[in-house]
């Protein structure tokens, strides 16, 4: 039986210590609750991607991003993650734009979840501050932007 907890215990041994376990925890939410903020304002206006596509796009750019960083990948490896990342959520956004006849709906859904991504890939590798400013330029766009333009 102790083979067994010793094996499990082994599985878990990625993350060394208790401050490299708060680090991690803390990129992670910070990366949620900031996707969280992107999406309500979308949530807010009725868009389809609100409040949970945009807290988990987020959250799983952070997650592309931390896995590389603290398992000490270099700068190249890190970089290719996120092109990758870049990549992959044009790919999501892009089904969230519609088109109909000469009328195109989504465009600033798509480029939310774009900007969710980014801010989830700056809080994952550690550039809170960037995340955090990043966020309430979003935000700004979003919500104030928008009354101008009508």
């Amino acid at each position: 039986m102790a083979d067994i907890w010793q094996t499990i215990a082994g599985e878990f041994s990625d993350i060394a210590d208790i401050h490299e376990a708060t680090v991690v925890a803390v990129r992670l939410f910070m990366a949620t609750i900031l996707g969280a903020v992107i999406g309500f304002e979308r949530e807010l206006r009725g868009k389809d991607a609100g409040l949970r596509t945009h807290m988990l796009v987020s959250l799983g750019a952070a997650i592309f991003v931390l896995v590389p960083v603290t398992a000490g990948m270099d700068a190249p490896e890190v970089s290719r993650v996120m092109q990758g990342i870049i990549s992959g959520i044009g790919f999501l956004g892009a089904g969230a734009i519609l088109k109909q006849g000469h009328d195109v709906k989504g465009l600033t859904t798509a480029a939310s979840i774009w900007v969710a991504a980014a801010v989830g890939v700056a809080a994952g590798y550690g550039r809170e501050a960037t995340a955090v400013a990043s966020t309430l330029i979003a935000l700004f766009v979003l919500a104030v932007v928008a009354r101008l333009e009508k």
